[in-house]
C-alpha cells in the first residue's frame, strides 16, 4: 500500500465574528494524519462545543483555528498540498 503524497486542502473567505472578512488556507482535521493531530493537541482532552457552522481546522501557516461556514462569501476552493510541505 502506498503512502499520499499530498493532502487535500481548502481556501475559503469568510466573515468573522467581529465582521472582518479573512481568507484561510485549511486542512480538515478528518485529512490529517492522526499522529500529526495528537502530537499538537497539549493539555486538556476536554472538548469546546462549537456553533453548528463552525470547524476546528489546521490553517495551513498557522495551526488550530475555526472556519466558519455559516458565512462564507464565494466558493470556498479544494486544492492539494505536498504533505512533506504541510507536515514539516
Amino acid at each position: 500500500m502506498s503512502e499520499k503524497k499530498s493532502i487535500k486542502a481548502f481556501q475559503g473567505k469568510f466573515v468573522k465574528k467581529n465582521g472582518d472578512q479573512r481568507i484561510m488556507k485549511f486542512v480538515k482535521i478528518s485529512d490529517l494524519p492522526k499522529t500529526f493531530v495528537d502530537s499538537k493537541i497539549k493539555g486538556s482532552t476536554k472538548s469546546k462545543k462549537l456553533q453548528e457552522s463552525y470547524e476546528v481546522v489546521w490553517e495551513i501557516d498557522t495551526g488550530f483555528r475555526v472556519f466558519n461556514w455559516a458565512t462564507v462569501i464565494g466558493e470556498v476552493q479544494e486544492f492539494f498540498v505536498g504533505k512533506n510541505e504541510l507536515l514539516s
